[in-house]
């Protein structure tokens, strides 16, 4: 479940919700946690990677002069 929506100031960048959600996923991997990886080692080895393709398709929707109508995808 992401933990965007439990008691968190808006930071009022676009797409930070998922941005955090990416970060504290990676912190909380067993990668980091238990091999002493970087969090970027672990992201290029595949870790979380469902939260980086959400991560990458709200920061292509702010691109898309589409978006205007449609919204950002992501949260």
């Amino acid at each position: 479940m992401p933990k965007y929506y439990e008691d968190k100031e808006e930071d009022g960048q676009a797409c930070g919700g998922v941005r955090e959600d990416l970060r504290q996923c990676l912190l909380e991997s067993p990668c980091v946690l238990r091999e002493n990886k970087s969090p970027k080692q672990c992201l290029r080895e595949g870790h979380c990677r469902s939260l980086q393709m959400t991560f990458f398709a709200c920061k292509r929707s702010m691109l898309d002069t589409r978006a205007r109508f449609r919204g950002r995808k992501g949260y």
